[in-house]
């Protein structure tokens, strides 16, 4: 089986799909953190790490057809997935940019504010990223972002030996590639540094129950993220079955719920 090189996560089909479900399970806080960082009709918004552009379709309704939403990323799959959406909807105010978010420059645009979510945890170069989003934003403008401050808070009850170990491999896996995935820990003092000042600075920690909405996220990262841990040759099936039986058999267990892995979620107005 070939292995996509672009992504540690991939992507595959199957990591398109489970990426639409986890923004939609996370659009109501998203939305939330949006109104808090002032989106709305006319603005020049950026989505970094935009993917298939899930965001950026919300975005677009935001701003309007007055406004622009400049999405980026380095996955030309994920930009075909997103312009062919974008094409089908008409929304003409999307304007995608293929590039390494590594090493190259940020579009020449002057932006009222940006969205990152899950990107600076997979990066190699997080602080320049940031650095680079920094220059792009006008005096006043906005960085609105979720970043995970504590990965390993993600656990069941009643505890799986083999599932804990999964979620310290999934680290391992993104460490291997240059990322680290308690970048949340770092963020708000480099922007202090940079001189914005913080309009929203919270963890976000849920308890989801088999059954809830909420539970299809992990679940759905489980089932993609074994087989491609098993796939990079960083897990082998026998770890890997035992943790789906667990996550099965938690499913069914009177009383059983998961922690998610704590998510920062910050506004940040540059001075």
């Amino acid at each position: 089986m070939s292995i996509e090189k672009d992504y540690v996560l991939g992507t595959h089909d199957a990591e398109i799909q489970r990426l639409g479900l986890q923004h939609r399970v996370w659009r109501p806080h998203a939305s939330r953190l949006w109104k808090r960082a002032g989106f709305t009709p006319g603005q020049c918004l950026a989505d970094v790490g935009c993917g298939p552009g899930y965001a950026s379709m919300d975005l677009a309704e935001i701003v309007g057809p007055t406004g622009r939403v400049i999405s980026i990323d380095r996955s030309r799959r994920f930009l075909d997935a997103l312009e062919a959406t974008a094409r089908a909807k008409n929304l003409t105010q999307i304007e995608t940019h293929e590039l390494d978010l590594d090493q190259a420059a940020l579009p020449d645009v002057r932006l009222d504010g940006a969205w990152v979510r899950w990107v600076f945890s997979f990066v190699t170069q997080p602080e320049s990223l940031l650095r680079r989003i920094a220059e792009r934003l006008r005096p006043g403008g906005v960085i609105a972002l979720h970043e995970y401050v504590d990965y390993r808070a993600w656990r069941f009850s009643p505890r799986s030996a083999p599932f804990e170990a999964f979620v310290l491999e999934v680290m391992a896996s993104w460490r291997a590639n240059g990322g680290e995935p308690d970048i949340g820990l770092e963020l708000p003092r480099w922007l202090d540094s940079l001189g914005f000042e913080f309009l929203v600075l919270r963890p976000i920690t849920e308890v989801a129950h088999p059954g809830d909405f909420l539970w299809q996220w992990p679940r759905a990262f489980i089932g993609t993220g074994i087989q491609r841990l098993v796939d990079l040759g960083r897990m082998d099936p026998a770890h890997a079955r035992a943790v789906q039986q667990d996550f099965d058999a938690l499913e069914h267990t009177p009383g059983a719920f998961q922690l998610t892995p704590t998510v920062l979620e910050l506004v940040a107005r540059k001075r």
